[in-house]
């Protein structure tokens, strides 16, 4: 019984921090409607500045304490303020793309600032202090603060929110902002004030729990699933329930560590019950209804059929390029562009045409590793469509709690996968599902060999990288025709408004079941081809944090455009990785770039998409009679220079760029056309400048009078 009360002193505790963080995220939901995914990355860095000013500058703990709460934190909660505002009238998705961006690029700059490889702790508040005894139960002095600031916190949040006119604001605003504003008061100001409130008690929550753990980015960011957990338990609107939540969570996880039992298969389940107990209760609990159309919906693009295999013959001629230019050290690194656009693309059917956000892509890029690494080790070739298959079923696995959720809650479905992943099933030694041996990564790494097909062995990573090109192109024609398909266009309409599909008779479970089936099998294509470029991966390559980048490259290029995956693989294979080969110093900051560009988007600076934009100004380039051949040519005698070792690698990289830029340039000024002069002419009152067009029908009306 003591060891009972003892680990359950040790679940308030940890209860009460995940109270305090998983209010503010609830207060600024119902304040805002924005769920902020970056919340525990803002008690993360909060936390960090705690140890920089108490720990690294000698502050005393009071002084350090009260400029976070004080002064940092409020000010934190301005930035969420003004960064959030443009998505206030947005959907789902625009807002959703906004603070993931915010949750990445926090965790890099906190990686960027403090350096991971060192270690940091905190000591504990009032550590040199007697415990508390209260018969058979003793109370640390530590977990008497967090539990009394815990219930400080509820009643201050209760007090504000219904017995203050500012309150009543904020809970007013999230309803009808215009009516608010008639009323007299500022829903601007409501919103700001609900940031801040917000944004403090992460940065409470994020100084009270970096004692008990390592003062590191992504765990402590990623503390936020027990919170989400705690929310959903009151969902995303009751504080009394939310803390409730939090209850349940915490002393789940101080009981399972006491009393799980200790073998080989069940540690990482205290790790991911958080995340499995999120699942459960996204199922369990009441959501909203089937959605309607969004307030913002992008149009998708109709692809050709000549079009789109041009684009899958320029896919295969650049893996070429690549295999043929790049010696094996760069292959290795730049010839990922192609295994990482497969797996953007797979986002494409199932975001852009069915609108289902999934943030597990590369978590299940993962399981099609696995798999191909089980029964592939010999360049078996029916291994890869195995992988394909089995990573298709655990997509249709996640497609039926996805019939009943949409939105921010499918998003916190598809995360909680992603971390049960993470902390259990990848962690997972060898087990026997149906007498079938599937090994994970037990022994830290997986070795992946090419396929054997046609009599031969693609094991060299030039080939490799061919193959992967060639999957690439294959898949992006084939998710082009899908688009202009019967079942494709069906995924469009679901998209539009999944009420008035099933309303006219669509079957929403088949749908779904078959579109996320279809985008995991490609993810796990796109996970196997990422394991044979690099021969080995560890589990570290496939976890929730690693995949965020991809998304948000991913939804700049254009969720809709088959080009995305493409430009995916360019970007986060590319820039991301050549900038840090060619300046090292900048390592950092070309990490924080997708993040950079979600934000952008979310803003809606980058208007429909990257790739829309550079089909309007790129295309004619393409077409032009005269700059085409000129490209091809210099293209193919840059190419055949390389090959004789006339010049190196990047000097062929550069060339084209140049090339590129040159014709680009050209098209520009040929598309310039000479200003005709204002010559107003006015017919039934509109005035408007003379055009060459008038000059014809004038003399047809001449002659006609004549």
């Amino acid at each position: 019984m003591e060891q009972f009360l003892a680990f359950g002193i040790v679940g308030l505790s940890t209860a009460a921090i995940y109270a305090i963080i998983g209010s503010g995220l609830v207060l600024t939901y119902t304040t805002t409607g924005v769920f902020n995914f970056a919340h525990g990355a803002a008690g993360m860095v909060s936390a960090f500045v705690y140890w920089q000013l108490h720990i690294g500058w000698g502050v005393p703990a009071p002084l350090a304490i009260a400029a976070v709460l004080l002064v940092f934190a409020p000010l934190f909660g301005l930035v969420f303020a003004w960064a959030l505002a443009p998505t206030q009238g947005l959907g789902d998705a625009e807002k959703l793309v906004m603070t993931i961006a915010l949750l990445s690029g926090l965790i890099l700059l906190a990686q960027w600032v403090w350096d991971p490889n060192t270690a940091r702790t905190l000591p504990k508040f009032f550590a040199e202090q007697r415990p508390l005894h209260f018969g058979v139960i003793t109370l640390t002095w530590h977990q008497a603060l967090t539990m009394m600031v815990a219930i400080a916190v509820a009643v201050g949040l209760r007090l504000l929110l219904y017995r203050t006119r500012t309150g009543a604001e904020m809970r007013a605003t999230v309803d009808d902002r215009a009516l608010v504003g008639l009323t007299g008061a500022d829903p601007r100001r409501a919103n700001r004030v609900a940031w801040i409130l917000g944004i403090e008690l992460a940065a409470i929550g994020g100084i009270l729990v970096a004692p008990t753990v390592a003062l590191d980015a992504p765990q402590l960011s990623l503390l936020i699933v027990s919170a989400y957990t705690a929310a959903i338990f009151g969902r995303l609107r009751s504080l009394p329930m939310t803390f409730l939540g939090a209850i349940v969570v915490g002393c789940l996880e101080s009981y399972l560590t006491g009393y799980l039992p200790q073998n080989e298969y069940l540690p990482g389940l205290r790790l991911a019950a958080p995340a499995l107990l999120l699942f459960i209760a996204l199922l369990l609990f009441p959501h909203g209804r089937l959605r309607g159309r969004d307030r913002r919906l992008s149009p998708i693009p109709l692809p050709t059929v000549s079009g789109s295999a041009a684009f899958a013959a320029v896919v295969v001629a650049l893996g070429i390029l690549l295999a043929t230019v790049l010696g094996e050290a760069d292959l290795i690194t730049y010839g990922q562009i192609f295994a990482f656009g497969v797996i953007g693309l797979s986002f494409v059917p199932l975001a852009g045409y069915a609108g289902q956000i999934s943030l597990c892509q590369l978590s299940i890029a993962g399981i099609g590793a696995v798999i191909y690494a089980q029964y592939g080790a010999d360049g078996q070739w029916w291994a890869l469509p195995l992988a394909m298959a089995v990573a298709g079923a655990v997509g249709a696995v996640i497609a039926l709690p996805a019939l009943r959720l949409s939105g921010v809650y499918l998003a916190l479905a598809t995360v909680a996968f992603s971390v049960v992943l993470d902390r259990w099933v990848f962690t997972l030694p060898t087990v026997h599902i149906f007498g079938v041996k599937i090994t994970f990564f037990e022994q830290g790494s997986l070795n992946l060999a090419g396929p054997r097909l046609f009599g031969l062995h693609l094991d060299g990573t030039a080939q490799v990288t061919v193959f992967a090109a060639v999957c690439l192109a294959a898949a992006s024609f084939a998710i082009a025709m899908l688009r202009r398909s019967r079942f494709g266009r069906r995924l469009i309409a679901m998209r539009d408004s999944e009420a008035a599909y099933a309303t006219l008779g669509g079957n929403l479970l088949m749908a779904k079941v078959l579109v996320f089936a279809l985008s995991a099998a490609i993810a796990g294509l796109g996970g196997a081809l990422y394991g044979m470029q690099l021969r080995a991966v560890t589990s570290d390559h496939f976890n929730l944090v690693s995949g965020l980048p991809i998304f948000l490259i991913v939804v700049i290029a254009g969720l809709g455009a088959v080009g995305s995956g493409f430009f995916t693989g360019v970007a986060y294979a590319g820039p991301l990785l050549v900038i840090p080969v060619l300046w090292p110093s900048l390592l950092n900051l070309s990490q924080v770039l997708p993040s950079l560009g979600g934000i952008a988007f979310a803003g809606g600076m980058l208007g429909q998409g990257a790739i829309a934009t550079m089909r309007q100004e790129w295309l004619p380039m393409f077409r032009d009679r005269v700059v085409l051949p000129v490209l091809l040519v210099c293209s193919v005698l840059l190419w055949v220079l390389r090959l004789v070792d006339v010049i190196t690698g990047w000097h062929f990289f550069f060339g084209l760029v140049l090339v590129v830029i040159g014709a680009r340039v050209w098209i520009a000024r040929q598309r310039r056309v000479p200003t005709e002069p204002e010559v107003p002419l006015e017919w039934w009152g509109i005035r408007r400048p003379w055009r060459n067009q008038d000059e014809e029908v004038l003399s047809r009306a001449t002659a006609a009078a004549s």
